[in-house]
């Protein structure tokens, strides 16, 4: 309530001046005090519009919303309307903090994209000693070590024989990715089963991490701040009805110049001039187009979508092209066991047996078939013996002696033992189990599609949205079905950040108005990038949410149609006022410079158009426009 400070005392002050002038105007008790009085309750909301008028004509910008609104509040004044004149500005005032309120609480700075990079890289030395440093002290062919859950600061090559590293911050990849010796390990990946180290590359300036800054910074230059309409309209608006206010006053002279029988009285004309200027004061539209966002911004939170401002409701109802990231937008981002083959157990039995074996690793794959176990209610035994091998699988020993192997295909074909050749093909991950050096079956592990992902995709499609796309980091196949089971015609996978902006680009070149929906850290690029950046809100990343224009604060794609729908509305309310407002006052002007509309006429014809103007806008909020998406059981 601080900001509306100014606001409430001129309003207060403004009312208190209305009584005084229609029932004790004795209580002005010297002349001009009128005048000083309602002054004062102008300047809470009049000094910095002034301000801002003054800036711009410092900057050649002469005509603007805020010369018009000093320009129609002098005239109030000049011609003895003071109350008009305050409530000019008092109107103006209000409309564009509730837009600033909206916008200010909504918006951010992109900063959290900056912080994932460890502030510090542990350097170890040809005798072993570790000194820690900060990331740009250190050069290429130092040897660097990265413990488990710990972010890898540099790009290099990796020394250690194999390592698990997480890799959604570059690639969006669900699944950890087993990297060899010599393999190459990016800024931004996290170790997640043991440490390890790795030969420095290239220097921090240059990382993978540090390009999708890059990446960042300059997708958000190419994206110019949208201009809300009544600050282009004004542009026109402004200097038009200063001219016809001048032609008003001046016409009628140049006309009694050459008809001696026409009398010109200056003051008369003077008046109708003003009187002009008061009228095409546009508080309908200065008013009405700002409350017409916020209601929108309102009503899309109400539906747990955040427009970080008015700009992107109009934007995104501009789009052709809507651009899903996979992994944890259209899908859960987490493993979920998919399919059970078993030999000579039941599958509930191999599935109790594997998840009594990763019962106490903190693998990811580990954790899922666990998860699923117990979602499944299956008791879980206990082993004496346990041994976890990196980049392999289990192994463990029962108290009768017998032994069990749970883990990828390498581990078996380390151990000699003979499984399906199709396993070897299949795209998703794979755990297979032995029990005493005997194949017993394999487990599969895949992403799952969110309850509401194809009935948003139907929805758009019937927003005539026709242009949907998946992108993704993770194989073409594992894309491709998906895309199958969604109804999306194009899926590209195999994607890095960068070939998600060029892929985003090429679109672009061709005319396209595309959204793109996402919610990793390496989706912070193409949102920047993109003429609509949709980020999901509630397991997403900071950096995702920070530099998107939208965040769906339910993680449900379904909302992106509403979204879309709202836009629609509250684009299609602001037309209306526009049209309305602008057509009466044509109506008046016209009449005020013929001389059937005074001061008064204008003042209730401006005050009502604005009151149904702001009615009109308030409609926005009490729409319903969230369509039912079925859920998939």
């Amino acid at each position: 309530m601080k900001k509306y400070i100014p606001e409430i005392l001129s309003f207060v002050l403004l009312a208190l001046g209305i009584w005084l002038r229609s029932h004790a105007t004795d209580l002005f008790p010297f002349q001009g005090a009128e005048l000083l009085y309602f002054l004062i309750a102008f300047l809470p909301v009049g000094v910095p519009v002034v301000k801002e008028a003054w800036e711009c004509i410092c900057e050649k910008e002469f005509f603007n919303e805020f010369t018009l609104m000093v320009l129609a509040s002098i005239g109030a004044f000049y011609i003895g309307e003071y109350p008009e004149g305050v409530a000019v500005m008092l109107f103006y005032s209000v409309g564009e903090k509730l837009q600033d309120g909206a916008v200010s609480r909504a918006r951010g700075h992109i900063r959290s994209l900056l912080d994932v990079r460890p502030e510090t890289a542990r350097v170890v030395s040809a005798d072993g000693q570790t000194d820690e440093r900060n990331p740009e002290a250190v050069h290429p062919g130092d040897t660097v070590e990265v413990r488990p859950g710990e972010r890898v600061p540099l790009d290099g090559v990796l020394l250690t024989p194999h390592a698990t590293f997480d890799t959604a911050a570059l690639t969006g990849e669900s699944m950890p990715r087993l990297i060899e010796r010599d393999g190459e390990v990016l800024a931004g990946m996290i170790v997640t089963d043991t440490p390890a180290r790795f030969r420095v590359s290239r220097p921090a300036g240059e990382s993978a991490l540090a390009r999708i800054l890059r990446l960042v910074e300059e997708a958000s230059a190419r994206k110019a701040p949208a201009e809300l309409f009544i600050r282009r309209f004004a542009r026109v608006y402004t200097p038009t009805v200063t001219l016809l206010a001048a032609l008003v006053v001046l016409l009628p002279y140049i006309y009694s110049l050459f008809a001696p029988g026409f009398t010109y009285v200056f003051d008369d004309w003077l008046y109708r001039g003003l009187v002009f200027l008061v009228i095409s004061c546009p508080c309908a539209l200065v008013v009405s187009i700002p409350l017409g966002y916020f209601g929108g911004i309102g009503a899309a939170s109400r539906q747990g979508i955040l427009f970080k401002g008015g700009n992107y409701l109009d934007a995104i109802t501009r789009i052709d092209s809507v651009v899903f990231d996979k992994t944890g937008t259209l899908t859960k981002g987490e493993f979920e066991v998919s399919e059970i083959h078993a030999t000579t157990l039941s599958e509930e039995g191999l599935l109790e047996l594997v998840a009594s074996m990763e019962q106490h690793s903190n693998h990811p794959i580990a954790q899922a078939i666990v998860r699923t176990a117990n979602e499944r209610r299956l008791p879980l035994r206990t082993f004496p013996e346990e041994k976890e091998m990196s980049g392999l699988g289990i192994r463990t020993t029962s108290a009768n002696g017998h032994t069990y192997l749970a883990g990828n295909s390498r581990l078996l074909r380390q151990e000699g033992i003979s499984y399906p050749a199709t396993v070897d093909e299949m795209e998703e991950t794979v755990i297979l189990c032995t029990i005493n050096g005997h194949y017993e079956g394999y487990l599969v592990l895949s992403d799952t599609v969110k309850a509401d992902s194809a009935a948003a995709i139907q929805a758009l499609k019937d927003l005539k949205i026709d242009n949907i796309q998946m992108l993704s980091g993770d194989k073409q196949g594992i894309v491709s079905k998906f895309a199958g089971q969604l109804g999306v015609r194009r899926a590209y996978g195999n994607l890095l950040p960068e070939g998600k902006v060029a892929h985003l680009k090429e679109l672009k070149d061709h005319g396209h108005r595309v959204a793109f929906v996402g919610d990793g850290m390496n989706d912070a690029p193409v949102l920047a990038l993109s003429d609509v950046g949709i980020a999901m809100g509630g397991l997403g990343s900071d950096a995702a949410i920070e530099t998107a224009d939208v965040v769906i604060q339910t993680d449900q794609p379904g909302k992106v149609a509403t979204a879309l729908r709202i836009g629609r509305r509250t684009r299609q309310i602001i037309w209306q006022n526009i049209t309305f407002a602008l057509g009466i006052k044509i109506i008046i002007l016209l009449l005020g410079v013929l001389g059937f509309a005074n001061l008064w006429a204008a003042v209730f014809a401006d005050v009502g158009v604005a009151m149904l103007a702001i009615c009109n806008a308030l409609r926005i909020q009490l729409g319903k426009y969230e369509t039912p998406l079925p859920v998939r059981p």
